[in-house]
């Protein structure tokens, strides 16, 4: 079983992609300055999934495309939606080949790049990248409806079904 910091990401990943679903290529692209677009949002959380459970975990850079377009700062771009859910699903397919095995003594670790250790946990990354997914939940969700955009899903969808409480094991 995933431990339970696992389940709230991958829940936060779900409650994400939820919020965009039935949106248009063309909505997907559109910038309310100076916010990103929606599709830029789902390559910068790509960003940050390769970056932590695939670059910083096991040394590994898999689309070195969106290293470099979608980092903390990069430029704003309005990228094809479709081709970012599918380089959003290439990662953390990846990613979810290592947070399977994660165990509280791995979370309480430092991570650990070009042979020195960080300032921060495993734990703690996989933390940021939840609360970094209900950041751009919220953004999208916002954009959607200044687009004019109807009948958005309700906050928060099935967390007692999908990522209830439950203690460590």
């Amino acid at each position: 079983m995933p431990h339970p910091l696992v389940d709230q990401l991958v829940f936060s990943r779900s409650e994400f992609i939820r919020a965009i679903q039935g949106i248009s290529e063309e909505d997907a692209k559109k910038r309310i300055l100076p916010m990103n677009c929606i599709s830029w949002n789902v390559g910068h959380l790509a960003w940050q999934e390769q970056k932590y459970y695939l670059t910083y975990a096991r040394g590994i850079i898999l689309l070195p495309n969106i290293q470099k377009d979608f980092a903390k700062g990069a430029a704003a771009s309005t990228p094809s939606l479709k081709k970012m859910l599918e380089a959003w699903e290439a990662i953390t397919r990846e990613a979810d080949s290592w947070l399977k095995d994660v165990s509280n003594e791995l979370l309480l670790q430092p991570v650990v790049l070009d042979g020195k250790s960080m300032e921060f946990t495993y734990g703690n990354v996989i933390l940021r990248t939840i609360y970094h997914y209900w950041y751009h939940t919220g953004e999208n969700c916002a954009i959607r409806q200044m687009l004019g955009h109807k009948d958005l899903p309700s906050f928060v969808g099935d967390l007692d079904g999908k990522a209830p409480y439950r203690p460590e094991e």
